[in-house]
């Protein structure tokens, strides 16, 4: 199976062999062996190294670990169409971006690709463990029962919640109002002194940091700005030396976003100064 680098895929040992993330393997070594990764986003390099060994291509539309990396433009086309001359199955890690996270129910909709392969958990439970997956009917059908099982798989609590979960984004338009919601955020953190460049979808996004600003400074800033007033601070996630991650709640304000953007605006100032 060929992965992309700076991937991310869990911390199974399979899922982890997948990952491509050196830093995140190598205390579990040795992993086991089938999984290459390629250049994210390159279909030179996927061609290249698909030959007849290949049987998937696992990717992520939005890289999440990586940095906020979506995938270029036509890339997942061309991808579908090379697993297609290849006979090779397209998978699509939807873990992060899956149920209306990017303005759409999965973020492969952003694109005029479809996968054979979709995995899925997180929003699934709304903090419940919950994981699945769904394939094509002939794709499903390499398996037969009995064929694969887990200990909890099926577990009944938890694919009732699950039901609930989904029950409730419908109702409610999920996507439509983190669609909205970002575009609400990617507009205030792209007018922020500080901020290079805002990329992502919906309510995953990241915040370039010009230099010589450090992500890491900054998100423990953030955390902190509020704590002399009595408040909470502010969450942030520096997935790259020079990014900051923004994830909120699929429930977030107005005035919640006002709020968060007002106090990263405040630690870049105070950093700058």
């Amino acid at each position: 199976m060929l992965s992309a680098y700076a991937s991310f895929h869990g911390r199974t040992l399979t899922t982890l062999a997948a990952t491509g993330q050196p830093q995140k393997q190598e205390v579990f070594q040795p992993l086991p062996s089938g999984f290459r990764q390629v250049e994210f986003g390159s279909i030179d390099g996927l061609r290249a190294a698909m030959d007849e060994r290949v049987c998937a291509v696992m990717l992520e539309v939005v890289q999440g670990e990586g940095g906020v990396n979506p995938v270029p433009p036509g890339y997942l086309e061309a991808v579908r169409a090379l697993c297609d001359e290849r006979e090779a199955l397209l998978v699509l890690d939807e873990v992060q971006t899956g149920l209306g996270r990017t303005g759409r129910w999965f973020a492969f909709e952003h694109t005029g690709a479809r996968p054979d392969v979709v995995t899925m958990a997180k929003a699934l439970g709304n903090g419940v463990p919950i994981g699945a997956c769904w394939a094509r009917d002939d794709v499903a059908a390499a398996f037969a029962p009995g064929d694969h099982a887990t200990t909890f798989g099926g577990q009944p609590l938890a694919a009732r919640a699950a039901l609930a979960v989904l029950d409730t984004m419908q109702a409610e338009d999920v996507p439509a109002r983190a669609e909205r919601a970002g575009r609400r955020l990617s507009a205030a953190l792209e007018a922020l002194p500080g901020v290079t460049g805002v990329r992502g979808y919906g309510l995953l996004l990241a915040a370039e940091l010009a230099p010589p600003l450090e992500s890491a400074k900054v998100a423990t800033a953030c955390l902190e700005a509020a704590a002399g007033a009595g408040q909470l601070g502010l969450i942030l996630n520096n997935v790259t030396p020079t990014a900051l991650r923004l994830e909120p709640s699929l429930l977030v304000t107005d005035d919640e976003i006002d709020a968060a953007v007002g106090i990263l605006a405040d630690v870049l100032e105070g950093i700058g100064s």
